[in-house]
């Protein structure tokens, strides 16, 4: 049995007979205030929900009307009073806190149903500083904190979606149990946590302060997975409210509940074939395992999805399809040919749902919009003991002032492959090396622990591709190179020499960084700088 510090019993079954709403969200507030009128439970309110309440015509005490003070200052002062919070945090077996009761004429509160000032909502809005500010919840914050350390007395309800299961248990005998208690105030001490955690990384990020004192990452649970990475590991989705399209904000049309690794690969397709606007045509990313397999621009969404299929057609099998414009018929058809795991598009047409529609377990995401491969924001990783936290890799190379190196310059061809290859390489595991040519991955080395791996594996894998599509010699032949950290040494660039690249762009660095320019002359290849790396483990 649990005990408190004085060691007293705490009661498994608590009578609910008084309660106290007041809530931002009135969603479902009023028929729960008829079951709980219903149950015989008196009911103190406060302001809106008050009003809403009484416009019901069900029975309810105005809060002022207990603490004999009235509410203050535009509402900022209402439940802060020991009648509200001594009714919430007596313990109703300690003789000195029932003596304390009695003489204050503190009447006990068993229940209290609370949800907070819509911040987050207001922050996703766009509001200014005075109205986020106006929108922190005080007295909510509080009055959970109070009723959830009192558990042992006192349920706490903070999400409407809860109030079912407290009729429910309410409506056998009118008492909830010690467990139940227990869960709503687990859930509501995180509540508050997700609650400060907005607003002071609100304020950080107002303030311009890149490293806080302290940093909390909050969020709300979106999906139970049924399991992590691999089925020893427990898992689920917890979303951050950012207002940024992507997999966290999609509708799902149709298909299986995405699990772990596909909520994981469907972000990294996503937010790399955001990079390409569909402003300058459509594009496509087929993402394996967080590694892209093949990227491609096209005339038609059609065509940049094959030549992106075509690049590791192998690999893509069971892979994740990223598109930067609204998935139609034409591409539908191509797609449903392979087996795929997920399809992510900022919409998708009614044709286009139905081919879909015929691979049951297909899932087709769609997100209303791309998102601002510049906007900045935060990254996470844990690590034993603590978290790294880092500013999202929002640079671009359309923005970077470019250096040619070399004794020749990359023809216009070679830039845009250049671009297109470098673009590509900021979203492929470090070490990485990307060959491109014409909008399409020629080849693509991926993670490996030397520089000079991944560009052979790019050039095997352009290799493979061309085998299987009966091309005459793999795409590397004439394609520009593109490494996202420095080359160290000029063995890195003697294979891509090598695979048949006749450019490289890279962002310089290296204590060999001459070294590499004269191997790059000696054999006539255009290079240029960029100035900024794109590590990704």
């Amino acid at each position: 049995m649990a005990v408190h510090s004085k060691r007293i019993p705490v009661p498994d079954q608590v009578a609910v007979k008084t309660a106290l709403l007041s809530v931002s969200d009135k969603t479902g507030i009023v028929e729960l205030a008829r079951e709980l009128n219903r149950l015989g439970v008196r009911l103190l309110s406060t302001g809106g929900t008050h009003k809403a309440i009484a416009d019901a015509g069900i029975a309810v005490t105005d809060v002022s009307d207990v603490t004999g003070f009235p509410e203050i200052m535009d509402g900022r002062v209402k439940t802060l009073h020991p009648s509200v919070h001594g009714g919430i945090l007596a313990i109703r077996d300690d003789a000195d806190h029932v003596k304390a009761m009695e003489k204050h004429a503190i009447g006990a509160i068993d229940l209290v149903v609370i949800n907070l000032y819509p911040f987050e909502a207001v922050r996703a809005r766009g509001e200014d500083y005075p109205e986020s500010v106006e929108n922190i919840d005080i007295g909510g914050p509080a009055m959970i904190r109070a009723s959830a350390k009192n558990h042992a007395y006192v349920t706490i309800v903070t999400d409407p979606s809860d109030y079912a299961a407290l009729t429910e248990r309410l409506g056998k005998d009118g008492q909830t149990d010690y467990p139940f208690r227990q869960q709503m105030a687990q859930k509501a001490f995180a509540r508050t946590a997700a609650y400060d955690t907005a607003i002071s990384n609100w304020m950080a990020d107002e303030l311009k302060i890149e490293t806080p004192a302290y940093r909390t990452i909050g969020g709300s649970l979106r999906q139970a997975l049924r399991y992590g990475e691999n089925p020893h590991q427990s898992a689920a989705f917890y979303v951050t409210g950012e207002q940024r399209p992507g997999v966290a904000n999609a509708r799902l049309l149709q298909g299986k509940q995405l699990s772990y690794n596909n909520i994981n690969d469907t972000d990294a397709a996503f937010e790399l074939v955001a990079e390409f606007s569909p402003a300058t045509g459509p594009a496509c990313a087929i993402i394996k395992h967080a590694n892209p397999c093949g990227v491609a621009t096209g005339t038609s969404l059609r065509e940049a999805y094959l030549k992106a299929l075509a690049c590791d057609s192998t690999s893509a099998f069971g892979g994740i399809i990223a598109l930067n414009s609204e998935l139609d018929a034409e591409t539908a058809r191509e797609i449903v040919k392979l087996f795929t795991e997920v399809i992510i598009a900022p919409g998708a047409t009614e044709e286009a749902q139905a081919i879909i529609g015929a691979k049951q377990n297909l899932r087709l995401l769609v997100t209303e919009g791309l998102p601002d491969p510049a906007q900045p924001g935060l990254m996470a990783k844990t690590v034993s003991g603590g978290l790294l936290v880092q500013a999202r890799d929002n640079g671009r190379i359309a923005d970077l002032e470019l250096k040619v190196v070399t004794k020749r310059a990359p023809t216009d061809r070679e830039l845009e492959d250049l671009k297109f290859a470098y673009t590509v390489a900021k979203h492929v595991k470090s070490n990485a090396i990307v060959y491109a040519r014409d909008g399409q991955t020629a080849g693509i080395g991926a993670g490996q622990m030397s520089r000079v791996d991944s560009a052979r594996i790019a050039a095997i894998k352009a290799e493979d591709a061309a085998r299987a599509a009966g091309w005459p010699q793999p795409l590397t032949k004439g394609s520009a190179a593109a490494s996202e950290a420095f080359l160290p040494f000029a063995d890195g660039l003697l294979s891509i020499v090598a695979a048949g690249a006749t450019a490289v762009v890279q962002p310089g660095g290296s204590m060999r960084d001459q070294e590499v320019i004269d191997a790059a002359n000696e054999h006539g290849i255009a290079m240029v700088f960029t100035g900024m790396r794109h590590f990704r483990h």
